[in-house]
């Protein structure tokens, strides 16, 4: 059974910082891209990071320069850093697990973590 399970959401004041992980169980990790997707309310789910299987990392431009992804396969895990918080950054954040096998997807999502920015 897979799961990817987020955690280290919370409220936080403007211009501060918050680190989530997520950890998966029931997958090869290190074969998988790992995305972290974040929805407000009212809005569409949008990918805000995104790292490889090789290591080679992505962001939303709103993002660029105070996110950080980065993964450690050796523990099956993938975090976000997130530095000068605004409070547009507020939104549900998720995990996101992503190969193709043979021409097949796979893909898994956590049940996400919520991220509260205070102006």
């Amino acid at each position: 059974q897979v799961q990817l399970m987020e955690s280290g959401g919370g409220l936080v004041q403007s211009g501060g910082s918050l680190s989530l992980s997520c950890a998966a169980s029931g997958i090869i990790f290190g074969r998988y891209a790992m995305n972290w997707y974040r929805q407000a309310p009212g809005k569409q789910r949008e990918v805000v990071a995104t790292i490889t299987s090789s290591g080679t990392t992505g962001y939303i431009d709103s993002v660029k320069g105070r996110f950080n992804i980065s993964r450690d396969n050796a523990k099956n895990t993938v975090y976000l850093q997130m530095n000068s918080l605004k409070p547009d950054d507020t939104a549900v954040y998720y995990c996101n697990a992503v190969t193709v096998i043979l021409g097949r997807t796979y893909d898994y999502w956590g049940q996400g973590t919520q991220v509260t920015v205070s102006s």
